[in-house]
C-alpha cells in the first residue's frame, strides 16, 4: 500500500519493509561483533519496539537474554513531556551489559528517563539501540550506540509505531501526508 488512512490522517510510504530489514541486519551484525563475549540483556521498550526487537533478536547470534519495560510519552502526534513507567524490570542487572531496544529516539526524553532508572540498578554498561533516530528533534546529552535509520523530524507510523494505537501492524514505515 502506498498510502494508508488512520483515523483522520493520511500517511504515505516512507521506508519500505525491505530497507528496514536490511538496516536491522546491519545493526545486528555490529552487535554480534561488539558484544560477542558480554551475554547482554536486551531491554525492549514497549509498545513501539516490539517489531524491531523481534526482528533484531532473530538476527542476534550471541548468547543473550531479553526483557521488557513499558513507558509512555506520546498522545496523538506530539510528545506529552511526561514519562510514566508502567511495567518494570524484574531481572537483576547489576554488573550486566544492557542493550536498550527503542523504536525511535526523537527528543530523548523517554531514553533519558530509562537511563536514569537503570543507572540506579548498577549495570556494567548500557548501550542504546534504536531503529529510528530524529537528530533534528534530539535535545539530550547521551550517545546512541546503534542506530538503524536516521529520519527527519516528521510524524511516522508503522513497524511498531502508532497513531493513537493504530498502524503498529504495518510492515513498512509511513510518513504523515501533508
Amino acid at each position: 500500500m502506498s498510502k494508508v488512512i488512520l483515523k483522520d490522517k493520511t500517511f504515505r510510504i516512507n521506508i519500505p519493509a525491505n530497507e528496514i530489514n536490511k538496516a536491522v541486519g546491519e545493526v545486528a551484525h555490529r552487535i554480534n561483533i561488539e558484544l560477542k563475549d558480554k551475554k547482554p540483556l536486551f531491554l525492549a521498550v514497549l509498545n513501539g519496539s516490539f517489531m524491531f526487537a523481534s526482528d533484531l533478536l532473530k538476527k542476534i547470534t550471541i548468547d543473550c537474554e531479553i526483557s521488557f519495560v513499558k513507558v509512555s510519552s506520546y498522545h496523538g502526534t506530539s510528545t506529552s513531556g511526561s514519562i510514566k513507567q508502567l511495567i518494570g524490570l524484574n531481572e537483576d542487572i547489576k554488573g550486566r551489559t544492557i542493550v536498550i531496544i527503542e523504536d525511535i529516539v526523537d527528543t530523548g526524553l523517554t531514553m533519558e528517563n530509562v537511563l536514569q532508572q537503570l543507572e540506579l540498578l548498577e549495570p556494567a554498561e548500557v548501550k542504546i539501540c534504536t531503529l529510528l533516530y530524529k537528530p533534528e528533534a534530539f535535545r539530550k546529552k547521551f550517545d546512541l550506540d546503534y542506530v538503524a535509520i536516521v529520519v527527519p523530524n516528521d510524524f511516522i507510523v508503522g513497524y511498531g509505531l502508532d497513531y493513537d494505537g493504530l498502524g503498529r501492524n504495518l510492515p513498512d514505515i509511513y510518513v504523515l501526508d501533508k
